[in-house]
């Protein structure tokens, strides 16, 4: 797939400006204007953000109306359950919300639907069994925000609801006593981006503020409040750029033995996004997968290390299922692809009998990722079908689901996920509407783009610059990693690691050489030879072999050069 290179328009002057004022070196300061963050204020934000960067918890629609119900909850000990989603945001949402009120006196029990039986959200068979058990009030956590009818059926039983949320909602919102959502159209909190964690925390900031505690009572919890907002792949801008570098920090010291453990198992030299992304997400979403949600939870909440432990080597265990699961699925949905040429079309939609769909998101992930096109799996038990979806940037995949919802059973999410449920005998319908949507819209003119920070030559390629780049640390939707294109380089050696999976390098400017590595990049190595001119993109890492440090390019594309 063709790549499309597109450099940024920096001004050089400002660039020296920023260097000069803030004594951080021309690369960081390059990138920082391509982000927009040039004002005074913004920089020092942006690179030292503190607890002071907070947003005002009452500025969020109904925030008030939900402390006053909660702090009655809690004066009368009236009995309250968290209703939370099966994934990391989901649970690390009921695990703060529960300690923190825990703490609070309140007596809270916890409803994590099971993936594979209840799907997402709010289920009436899951109230009625709440009602029966007692419960007074309902707090819902990164879900709640489309369940209009259950709501109602939660009131017809006698109870109370608050949903907190930050998916997009519908054109009438849940008729329940607070309704937390920065989506909103009458929202007035100025950052709508938060994860469900961020959403859960700031509750807890607003009642900590109304009962005057210290604000320590809620900001401890900042290392799980980070994990589920890194998990969720947000935007790592404004307040969640707030919570995801503090929670970094604390999470090197956590207190919290489900964080030890999951560390432990990730093995990760240090602590940051990568480790949460690719560490410790999988591990806890692997839970809900495979229909052991309530493991996670226990997990977070247990204060044993022995315990967690034990949980921990469970999570790896159901990982490795996943892991199988995901790859025969992965197989037959390319081999289908491929047999009836699904990707000519402008979105790649296929279903098939016997997936399992709490696996077949990840599958939709890779498969958008490798045809550059909107995707959506369906597994089909019986008469029914559930889906997952995955977008492209320039294609509103939720937006989309609207326009079709005639064909729908139930769907939800946001811009470049989704997920779904349908009758088989719909499914050709929808996949037509769908297909034509795509059509309008002229996805076939979307291509994947590479934002390329700045042009880098000998004098970049520096530890001193490198250290100095991971102040924009941790990177995410919306701070990625920058990229830099380095031009002319004269390949001096070339080779195939893995197999012939990966690509390694020795690049010549002058008499100086530059290492890189290109990870799945392997097919190169018969494209090119020794002595070929070449403009290579990448990141600028840190290699340690033998106890010494060098700097290495992490390949992203790779040209001739002209």
């Amino acid at each position: 797939m063709n790549k499309k290179w597109e450099f940024y328009n920096t001004d050089i002057a400002k660039v020296k400006e920023l260097s000069e004022k803030f004594n951080i070196s021309e690369l960081l300061a390059s990138v920082l204007i391509n982000r927009e963050i040039i004002e005074n204020d913004e920089v020092e934000i942006f690179l030292n953000p503190t607890r002071n960067n907070f947003h005002d918890p009452y500025l969020m629609p109904d925030m008030e109306k939900a402390v006053e119900r909660i702090i009655e909850a809690i004066n009368k000990r009236e009995k309250t359950i968290i209703y939370g989603d099966y994934d990391v945001d989901g649970i690390t949402s009921i695990t703060v919300l529960s300690k923190f009120l825990k703490e609070r006196g309140l007596d809270v029990g916890s409803y994590i639907p099971n993936r594979l039986d209840e799907g997402y959200g709010l289920n009436k068979k899951a109230i009625k069994q709440i009602a029966d058990e007692g419960y007074k009030l309902i707090i819902t956590v990164d879900c709640g925000i489309s369940g209009t009818e259950e709501v109602d059926f939660a009131y017809s039983l006698g109870m109370e609801v608050i949903v907190t949320d930050h998916h997009e909602p519908l054109e009438i919102l849940p008729k329940a006593l607070a309704v937390i959502d920065c989506k909103r159209k009458d929202n007035k909190y100025p950052f709508n981006s938060l994860a469900g964690v961020g959403v859960a925390f700031k509750l807890t900031q607003a009642i900590g503020i109304k009962l005057g505690l210290d604000e320590k009572e809620y900001l401890k919890f900042l290392d799980i409040v980070c994990i589920g907002t890194i998990s969720d792949i947000v935007p790592l801008i404004d307040e969640n750029r707030v919570i995801a570098k503090l929670g970094l920090k604390l999470i090197e010291v956590t207190r919290s033995p489900g964080v030890k453990a999951l560390l432990n198992a990730a093995a990760y030299k240090e602590v940051n996004s990568n480790t949460i992304s690719f560490g410790i997400a999988p591990r806890i979403n692997a839970c809900g997968r495979m229909g052991h949600e309530r493991d996670a939870l226990d997990l977070f909440l247990t204060e044993n290390i022995v315990e967690a432990n034990e949980i921990t080597q469970n999570l790896n265990e159901y990982n490795r299922k996943r892991q199988d699961i995901e790859k025969k699925i992965f197989d037959e949905a390319i081999s289908k692809i491929e047999k009836e040429k699904i990707d000519e079309k402008n979105v790649i939609v296929i279903g098939a009998e016997g997936w399992h769909h709490g696996v077949i998101g990840i599958v939709a992930s890779k498969i958008t990722e490798l045809y550059f096109k909107p995707s959506i799996l369906v597994c089909f038990e019986g008469e029914e079908g559930k889906g997952s979806g995955r977008s492209i940037p320039g294609f509103d995949l939720h937006a989309a689901l609207c326009t079709v919802s005639n064909c729908l059973e139930k769907y939800g999410g946001h811009e470049m996920a989704v997920g779904l449920s349908l009758k088989r005998e719909k499914f050709e319908d929808f996949t037509n509407a769908f297909e034509k949507i795509a059509e309008e819209a002229h996805t076939e003119e979307l291509v994947s783009v590479i934002k390329i920070d700045k042009e880098i030559n000998l004098k970049d390629i520096s530890l001193e610059n490198v250290k100095n780049l991971k102040l924009l640390e941790p990177y995410g939707e919306a701070n990625k990693t920058p990229i830099f294109i380095y031009k002319n380089l004269r390949i001096d050696s070339i080779r195939a690691l893995s197999e012939g999976k990966h690509l390694k390098l020795t690049l010549k400017d002058g008499n100086s050489i530059i290492n890189a590595i290109g990870f799945n990049m392997g097919r190169y190595s018969e494209e090119y030879l020794i002595g070929d001119k070449v403009d290579i993109i990448g990141l600028l890492e840190i290699n340690s072999f033998n106890g010494t440090d060098s700097v290495q390019i992490n390949m992203k594309d790779i040209r001739k050069s002209y």
